[in-house]
């Protein structure tokens, strides 16, 4: 690996484009390739195997794109797949997005808490024993399934629908939300209005941060002075999933 190898960033979607937009703020420098697998969106109702499967196919494809290090920015493969990749990719650094619950334990322990995330994520061996080891014992774990795939398809009334069928019980109940899917941050707006005033818990920041300091670690920081740039890829051929992304990352 050499320190101008591009960061692979893949999703089911272009949900994972909220944590580009924090690993931007802090490495500008580098080169990007997001793929957004949309032809295989969600991956929260499929199996282990299925996900294992899907996911390799992309970090072969990072590989032959010369990758030094990649961002499993999907909560529900990093949940399936990361020990996986990591166990059979011995020599690739995996940085994996996972639901920012330990953060209600450090900073908003004693308020009612509620975990959005697809059921894949909610059901796996690894997000259980993060809840379970950090447990303030008034968290409601919510799987909202399909949202990540509305969310997907941009139609502001259908998310708003499915909010209010989905949240509105909790208005008032609620002081935390942890958005345990990466397409969640970008209807922070549209929650609110349905939850009120709540404090937001997203992972992304930290496994920015995470990505840096491997960076580091291993000396492969781009030491080139000029703004990197971004390839996007989809699975689909979506011409508006990659109009959508660029546009979401300048916002």
């Amino acid at each position: 690996m050499n320190k101008n190898g591009k960061i692979g960033i893949f999703d089911s979607g272009i949900g994972g484009v909220t944590v580009l937009k924090e690993i931007l703020k802090i490495l500008p420098n580098e080169n990007y390739i997001y793929f957004s697998d949309s032809k295989n969106n969600p991956y929260g109702d499929k199996t282990d195997e299925q996900i294992n499967y899907l996911c390799e196919k992309i970090v072969k494809l990072f590989i032959k794109e010369n990758c030094k290090a990649i961002v499993i920015a999907c909560n529900t493969a990093s949940a399936k797949s990361a020990k996986y990749l990591r166990e059979k990719y011995l020599n690739m650094k995996f940085i994996a997005i996972e639901p920012a619950y330990k953060m209600v334990h450090d900073y908003s322990y004693d308020n009612p808490t509620l975990v959005m995330a697809t059921k894949g994520t909610i059901q796996s061996e690894k997000f259980n024993l993060l809840y379970h080891k950090y447990d303030n014992h008034k968290t409601i774990l919510l799987p909202c399934v399909g949202l990540a795939d509305i969310i997907e398809n941009g139609n502001k009334e259908r998310i708003r629908e499915y909010l209010i069928n989905n949240l509105e019980q909790y208005k008032g109940k609620i002081k935390n939300v942890v958005l345990g899917c990466t397409h969640y941050p970008l209807i922070q707006d549209l929650i609110v209005e349905v939850l009120g005033d709540v404090k937001f818990f997203n992972g992304a920041p930290y496994l920015a941060k995470h990505l840096k300091e491997v960076l580091v670690e291993n000396d492969l920081i781009n030491e080139s002075t000029s703004r990197g740039n971004i390839v996007f890829l989809d699975s689909s051929n979506d011409v508006q999933k990659q109009e959508r992304f660029f546009n979401l990352i300048k916002t």
